[in-house]
């Protein structure tokens, strides 16, 4: 091996994230293919979208579909961009890889991800991980969560909002608690399509601008801590309305990226003097995080967020839940948008036995917590253990390698 360093990858859905574990933050690249089309013939790859002139009307090939890996070519398109000198340049044959994959993820994408390591990129050890165990191992090994006397969380519940799912897993001792997890059929993807949805029957058709409309998503979306004020405050005109905004979308000739504005501010128009055009956003700016709350409301008919955060602790040993209510850590994308700490702790507080203490964390950046938990993970003892050699693939093959580091 070389000097003790990894490469860490979370191979997630929509973000990969990836760097040295010597790095102080990853590189988040967009893990698909995109075609513009204002430039046919060119396919961007991961961040190569940046170089695109004009980004609406933007076309995604996605790598994953419903949370799985299923498409190979393009997947391996984006690994050969994220590990050439351009993106993060690594040498497999003596630096160990973590990846991440999906839980409970099928055996034959499994050993399809691993002959392609071996492979095509010549890896030496390989180590697997999901992106879910990454964190609850940051979680429990950082020194913010570190309990008195200097003691560390035995049992904490990892909530991850990610691209295609939300996913509820309950940890005790380090090792995940099968028969409790939850899934949510919720994560950034229904959001931002509902989004669309929304705007194309109210306003504008933007039923091809996923690009566009993920960004308004992530810049105007909050989470709503009284649901029924707001919406009461939503039907008001301007200016008693305090939550109508304005997004201006982006021309691509001045403005790269749109901006939320109050209705009367100006800088509405261009140099030349023409208006941009702008979407109104009263309730959307909170019904669209209220999905992962009530997912009925999308015909999805599971629990929202707050009651799988219960219903998983109710199905842990009675002896770990204080433990697990006073340990909610959230991550993923969707965890970003502001409000998401306290609404969450306040209705999974309002759900639980009045005796437990309710505490829950959503870190600084929630897309990269995994990918730091996957760096301390890596520098840690149990990591050159848990890797699968090479000379193991050549030996044995991949099934062998997947039941054996499966159990």
């Amino acid at each position: 091996m070389g000097d003790n360093n990894a490469f860490v990858l979370d191979n997630g859905a929509f973000y990969a994230k990836l760097g040295l574990s010597d790095d102080s933050e990853p590189k988040t690249i967009l893990n698909c293919i995109t075609k513009a089309k204002s430039e046919r013939r060119r396919p961007f790859i991961g961040n190569q979208i940046e170089e695109c002139r004009d980004a609406s009307g933007l076309f995604y090939i996605l790598c994953f579909q419903r949370g799985y890996l299923v498409n190979w070519d393009v997947q391996k398109t984006v690994w050969d961009y994220l590990f050439s000198p351009d993106c993060c340049p690594v040498q497999f044959a003596d630096t160990p890889l973590l990846i991440t994959e999906p839980l409970f993820n099928f055996g034959s994408i499994q050993e399809a991800m691993l002959e392609i390591l071996y492979e095509e990129y010549d890896c030496d050890a390989v180590c697997k991980s999901t992106a879910i165990d990454l964190a609850a191992f940051n979680y429990t090994h950082s020194e913010q969560t570190e309990q008195p006397e200097g003691k560390r969380p035995l049992a904490c519940v990892v909530v991850e909002m990610g691209f295609s799912f939300t996913h509820v897993v309950p940890f005790v001792k380090g090792c995940k608690v099968r028969e409790a997890i939850r899934r949510i059929d919720v994560g950034g993807k229904v959001l931002t399509n509902h989004l669309k949805e929304i705007i194309s029957y109210r306003q504008l058709n933007v039923m091809d601008e996923s690009y566009v409309i993920n960004q308004v998503k992530e810049d105007s979306c909050f989470v709503s801590q009284n649901f029924n004020e707001d919406m009461r405050i939503a039907r008001k005109r301007f200016p008693d309305n305090t939550i109508l905004r304005e997004y201006v979308l982006p021309d691509y000739t001045q403005i790269r990226r749109g901006f939320l504005r109050k209705p009367n501010e100006s800088g509405g128009a261009g140099d030349g003097g023409e208006e941009l055009q702008t979407v109104r956003l009263g309730n959307e700016r909170f019904v669209i995080p209220e999905i992962l709350f009530h997912p009925s409301d999308v015909g999805i008919q599971q629990m929202g967020v707050p009651e799988a955060i219960v219903d998983a602790i109710n199905l842990c040993p009675e002896e770990t839940r204080p433990h697990l209510f006073a340990n909610i850590v959230v991550c993923g994308g969707c965890a970003l948008f502001p409000g998401m700490q306290s609404r969450v702790e306040r209705d999974v507080r309002a759900l639980a036995p009045d005796e437990y203490d309710v505490n829950v964390t959503v870190p600084e950046n929630p897309i990269t917590y995994a990918w730091h938990g996957g760096k301390k993970y890596s520098q840690s003892l149990s990591f050159m253990k848990s890797c699968m050699s090479r000379n193991e693939y050549e030996e044995y093959g991949t099934r062998h390698l997947v039941e054996k580091y499966e159990s």
